[in-house]
């Protein structure tokens, strides 16, 4: 009852559009809808530290020492909540940083530990991520202390750096610098399945086939890091397991040196745990009610801690000493033939035969008990298949070299997604540069920018192959993992020019122009090719009857073939660009959803998208001078023509095969354009209308121009992270 006596039982006292628990949104209504929510999941409304807050700044206040001791203090701090295996936490603090960096793939560059996620669902509740929200929960001490000076995510990797540290491992360095999300990153692609572990067939086009695994994924189920440890869909096999367990480093930029060094350097210490019925464990920490405070898997066997915690499944450990850095993987694998066991919790495990008692490793708890140790099916792929056996082989024959390339590849795991060594920062950043960081020598900037730009108005290029050229070099920047962009010229090495949507002769033939002239004037070639973007640029305001000088930041430096790691620059090669309306192909995923996918990655917003798409098709970009989405008669001219005309109710919209649409006169029927999807979606989605209906008003052609040039310079300027 209501203080005026009406009866309110069972009526929801919140408005619906507020409850977050109820209620149908509009993908439920209309699920075909083009969803822009991937453009905003990183609002700045949601980062509670602000826009003035720079934790590069931050970062120059910490006490690295002083963190760097308080952590080393941590890893034998056993908690009686959640005790330590052997008094150590080392192990499950490198299972937190290893599967929070290991979400990492190069297709895309997302995924990985540079922004935090793993506090965040869905990874926080992943079934492969059981028991690391004890392993963030154990950290929280150190960051109530250190504050904005320290991030989670860099406090995650520090973590298991130290503790590879404190168990013996000389490791090659650390690096400072990764800055916190604020919310999950629910926009990104982890698969198409619904349930947690489903049979890994639908990611492939054939099983037997691991390379035809779908991209963007590099995990073999939903839900894992890596590969199943019991085996392909939970069947033992370890030669299948190795092709799997190379394929999937492959997708993270792993030789198969590096995967075996990972795998064993990993598994050299810790353990496995899977003492008791994992069906009792509770709901993972997103699942679990408010009592349970963020943690999940409440595990109710025993003590449920300690030799009685539930992880994977398997329990064991792989070593005789878990808490030390040594050959004992290597001792134990080759030194004994293993046989397939199920451990206590009903998983797939192998064990050693007729091991010696000594070469066992003691309890978690009790040192005077001696227990078999394990291996996963992924460790048994280091045994037999012939090219991880033969690299295991020599790790365990020089125990130094094992040490060098895991400490080199643990490097290379937990700082790939970085970007270039520029964002590094802090006393432990190894000096020596490394081929996967994309180096780039710095540029000039003591030329005369002014002479640089009238040779190039008089180079006799045009502006729509300037303005081209520049766009293709800058628009591989990748703010998932910072890497690509303009910076290094890399359009002019393989394989980028000889990408198709690089248009080659294209550029082959602009390069020509701009090589002298940037020789000439002093100026590196990717300062040059930019410059010449700018040009073509402010042509084109000119001829919209303003005068703007596009903003200019000098100096970009030129990468050489050395440094520049061909295999992995292959991923970054565009299958389409909907702001040159080019698809290579015919996908599954709409041209529309592939243009949003691209502007994520180049860090855009919507409003950023919709000037960018309408300016650049009449200046004339398009893939192969198609005249798709060109609704002007003024080609070359920076003019809101595109919005005016794709709002303009005198039209009709007609499809005309092909994936290619007839805009038509209503009154006489005349074909007046054409257009593709990409173009048509500006006017067809309700929220991109809105905006492009901003910019066709007729008080908006001067803001249409000022947000295209501020748009174009953000996207130019997308890897100068020395101007940070």
């Amino acid at each position: 009852m209501d203080g005026n006596g009406k009866n309110t039982a069972g009526k929801c006292p919140v408005m619906h559009g507020g409850h977050t628990s109820t209620g149908v949104t509009n993908t439920d209504w209309w699920p075909n809808a083009l969803n822009l929510d991937i453009l905003h999941q990183h609002d700045t409304k949601t980062n509670p530290l602000g826009t003035s807050f720079s934790y590069r700044q931050a970062l120059k206040s910490l006490d690295v020492d002083a963190l760097k001791k308080d952590m080393h203090a941590l890893m034998t701090d056993s908690q009686e909540w959640w005790p330590a295996d052997w008094g150590h936490y080392g192990g499950l603090m490198i299972r937190m940083a290893w599967h929070s960096a290991g979400s990492y793939r190069l297709a895309d560059g997302r995924g990985g530990g540079g922004t935090g996620n793993q506090r965040f669902a869905p990874l926080n509740s992943w079934p492969d991520n059981v028991s690391l929200d004890k392993a963030r929960r154990l950290l929280w001490p150190l960051k109530k202390k250190y504050g904005n000076k320290v991030s989670w995510a860099d406090l995650y990797i520090l973590a298991g750096t130290i503790a590879y540290a404190s168990m013996g491992l000389k490791t090659f360095g650390f690096a400072f610098g990764r800055e916190d999300i604020w919310a999950p990153e629910k926009d990104t692609y982890w698969g198409a399945e619904k349930e947690w572990l489903a049979p890994s067939d639908s990611r492939y086009g054939d099983l037997e086939n691991p390379a035809s695994m779908e991209n963007p994924l590099s995990a073999v189920q939903m839900g894992l890091i890596y590969v199943n440890p019991e085996g392909v869909n939970g069947t033992p096999n370890p030669l299948k397991t190795a092709a799997q367990v190379r394929e999937t480093f492959a997708r993270m930029a792993m030789d198969d040196e590096e995967t075996a060094a990972l795998t064993a350097g990993g598994h050299t210490v810790g353990k496995t745990h899977g003492n008791g019925d994992a069906s009792r464990l509770g709901p993972e920490p997103e699942a679990a009610d408010v009592e349970a405070q963020g943690l999940g898997w409440a595990n109710p066997n025993g003590k449920g801690v300690g030799r009685d915690t539930i992880t994977s499944g398997i329990e064991g450990a792989w070593t005789t000493n878990p808490t030390k850095w040594d050959n004992g993987y290597f001792k134990l694998l080759f030194g004994y033939e293993w046989e397939l066991k199920k451990s206590p919790a009903g998983a797939w495990q192998w064990e050693p035969i007729d091991i010696r008692e000594e070469d066992k490793p003691v309890d978690v708890e009790d040192p005077s008990i001696r227990c078999m140790p394990i291996m996963t099916d992924a460790d048994m792929a280091m045994k037999v298949d012939p090219v991880y056996r033969q690299i295991c082989e020599r790790f365990a024959n020089d125990q130094d070299y094992f040490s060098d390339v895991f400490a080199r590849a643990w490097f290379k795991l937990t700082h790939r997604d970085m970007g270039p060594k520029v964002r590094y920062f802090g006393p432990d950043v190894p000096k020596e540069d490394l081929i996967w960081q994309d180096p780039i020598p710095a540029g000039s900037t003591s030329y005369d920018i002014a002479a640089l730009k009238a040779a190039i108005a008089n180079s006799g290029l045009t502006a729509s192959e300037m303005i081209s050229t520049a766009w293709d070099s800058a628009r591989t920047y990748r703010g998932s993992d910072m890497r690509g962009g303009a910076n290094g010229a890399r359009i002019r090495l393989a394989p980028q020019k000889d990408w198709a949507g690089n248009e080659p002769a294209r550029l082959a033939k602009v390069l020509a122009v701009l090589e002298p002239i940037a020789a000439q004037h002093g100026a590196s070639l990717a300062d040059t090719i930019v410059l010449a973007g700018n040009v073509g640029i402010e042509q084109a305001v000119k001829a919209a009857g303003y005068t703007i000088d596009v903003p200019f930041s000098p100096g970009r430096g030129d990468a050489s073939d050395e440094m520049t790691d061909a295999d992995s620059f292959n991923a970054l090669e565009p299958v389409h660009d909907g702001y040159r309306n080019w698809l290579k192909a015919d996908y599954t995923v709409s041209a529309e959803e592939m243009l949003l996918d691209r502007t994520q990655l180049m860090g855009l917003t919507a409003p950023e998208m919709v000037v960018l798409v309408g300016g650049m098709r009449v200046l004339g970009t398009n893939h192969g001078g198609t005249k798709h989405g060109v609704l002007t008669s003024r080609e070359g001219t920076l003019s809101n023509d595109f919005f005016v005309n794709i709002t303009d109710m005198a039209n009709t919209w007609n499809p005309a095969g092909n994936g290619v649409y007839e805009i038509r006169d209503r009154k006489t029927g005349a074909v007046k354009w054409t257009a593709s999807r990409v173009d048509l979606v500006f006017g067809s989605n309700s929220i991109l209308r809105s905006y492009g209906e901003l910019y066709a008003q007729d008080d908006n052609q001067e803001k249409f121009v000022t947000d295209f040039v501020a748009a174009w310079t953000k996207v130019m300027d997308a890897d100068r992270f020395d101007l940070a």
